[in-house]
């Protein structure tokens, strides 16, 4: 029996100067962009914890109805002794579900580019789950990565990547996270994989537009980061949230509206907004079922089970590495 409540965490999070670098090339690129990944301070882990209690956004409350229906056929799939690995566990709301029904897991090792959110949730799970031994890991999971081991032999490695964050990414970079997963998971490992399903456009648009502006202020909370880590003066009252839905290449498409036309400083750079002008911060790619079993199979898995709700508004596959 492990017994620990205390754990260590592992911090490989991107430097300070690739935030800079990053924001800096973002925005004097033609069409400015920001990373997604950057909207993830602990404010805005915050923030998108409210984001996932509103009634509009239908993906959380979707998959979690799904997983409290189906964790404990999932938690047999999976088997005995796996070390269980996260991209992007956030509060580990989802993981519980499983922790609840898996045997004997080797370990847990949530991988999360915010640090403090981070920390604060696997100090619950250690607290919660006395003989788990929790493996946190500040990283960008798109990112190469050497993991811990656990200390008792694993069976199989299992990636468990909910929330369909999986649609954050362009189609070929999804393509090469997931052959990368692939890799990691190893011989005999397999991914829990959540994705969002395509559907009628109005359920989308009210899901990324809330009428609390929860998701505007997550959104906005980006530029704040900004001002505030990287010495610049951004008046955020002057830009504003702005999403739709894109039929044609099948996404959410999220961004900052510049209200007029203004100069911004960033760490000793200036910058133009016209009027209107956008900064892109996230996309959000919806899937069909046949869409993920072709990124699937591409990636060197075999589609064992998905398991859908009523309305197939969201699907989580157990994928299995292939021989």
């Amino acid at each position: 029996m492990i017994t620990r409540t205390s754990f260590e965490l592992y911090d490989l999070a991107p430097a300070a100067a690739d935030f800079r670098a990053d924001v800096l090339s973002g925005l004097a690129a033609p069409e400015k962009t920001l990373s997604c990944k950057y909207l993830y301070d602990q404010a805005g882990s915050q923030l998108f914890e409210r984001i996932c209690a509103l009634p509009e956004y239908y993906p959380a409350r979707t998959e979690l109805a799904i997983l409290r229906r189906h964790s404990a056929e999932m938690a047999e799939l999976l088997g005995p002794d796996c070390l269980l690995l996260e991209y992007g566990s956030g509060s580990s709301t989802k993981t519980r579900l499983l922790l609840d029904h898996l045997d004997r897991p080797a370990g847990y090792v949530p991988i999360d580019i915010s640090r403090e959110h981070l920390r604060a949730s696997a100090r619950a799970l250690a607290h919660d789950y006395v003989d788990l031994e929790v493996r946190p890991v500040c990283a960008d999971f798109t990112a190469p990565l050497t993991l811990p081991s656990p200390t008792r032999l694993a069976r199989r490695r299992v990636v468990y990547f909910p929330g369909s964050t999986i649609g954050n990414f362009v189609p070929a970079v999804a393509q090469t996270l997931l052959q990368e997963t692939a890799r990691l998971c190893g011989s005999g490992g397999t991914l829990l994989l959540g994705a969002d399903l395509k559907k009628d456009p109005r359920l989308l648009h009210a899901a990324y537009n809330d009428r609390q502006g929860v998701t505007a202020a997550f959104n906005l909370n980006l530029l704040v980061r900004i001002n505030r880590e990287l010495s610049a003066d951004f008046q955020i009252d002057r830009f504003c949230h702005y999403a739709l839905y894109n039929p044609r290449a099948g996404r959410i498409e999220m961004y900052l509206l510049s209200r007029i036309a203004q100069r911004a400083s960033v760490a000793g750079h200036e910058f133009f907004f016209a009027e209107g002008e956008a900064i892109c911060t996230e996309y959000s790619h919806k899937y069909s079922l046949a869409d993920l079993h072709t990124m699937a199979q591409r990636a060197g898995f075999a589609v064992d089970r998905i398991w859908t709700d009523e309305l197939n508004y969201f699907g989580v596959l157990y994928l299995r590495r292939a021989a």
